[in-house]
């Protein structure tokens, strides 16, 4: 069932928990994840909306921190939702682009950036829509205010986010 749920089916009625991690590290940064938020609020078949509170960081390439790059204001969002993990990732997709996110290249800035982190504990490798996402356990900008507003989270296939965080902090 978690494969068709990946894909967009979904059963009449359930409700999911999906996590969104949310930065912009070009222009109105604060504004724009505002915005973002209220618009993630007035989706279709969301029932709640939880924001953790904005945090700053260092941009972060492959090899480790871009220094040279603009600094990253994030936060996670937490979404009680009906929609399908594909579904919500479309409209992820149409609120960055409405915000201006080209995506012209990988590791590049962004106005927008908008990850589906985790939808339940549903696992998918699809390269469309990896679940849980590949490198969450592996982000403190990540982990961190998912802790603010979740001190219970999981990260499915990798543990708790409290310990996940720790390890991070440890080898800082």
């Amino acid at each position: 069932m978690n494969r068709r749920l990946a894909q967009g089916f979904t059963p009449a009625g359930v409700w999911s928990d999906a996590v969104v991690a949310i930065g912009a590290n070009l222009g109105a940064r604060a504004e724009t994840i505002d915005a973002a938020i209220d618009e993630l609020r007035q989706l279709p078949l969301v029932a709640a909306v939880r924001a953790a509170p904005v945090i700053e960081s260092v941009a972060v390439k492959p090899d480790g921190p871009d220094e040279d790059a603009p600094t990253y204001l994030n936060t996670v969002a937490l979404l009680r939702t009906r929609m399908a993990p594909s579904v919500l990732l479309s409209h992820l997709h149409r609120i960055e682009a409405e915000h201006g996110r080209v995506r012209a290249e990988r590791w590049g800035d962004r106005t927008l950036d908008l990850d589906l982190i985790a939808y339940g504990d549903v696992r998918s490798t699809d390269p469309r829509l990896t679940l849980p996402h590949p490198r969450a356990a592996e982000r403190s900008f990540v982990l961190d205010p998912w802790l603010a507003v979740d001190a219970d989270a999981v990260l499915p296939g990798h543990g708790a986010v409290a310990e996940l965080s720790a390890a991070l902090g440890a080898t800082s």
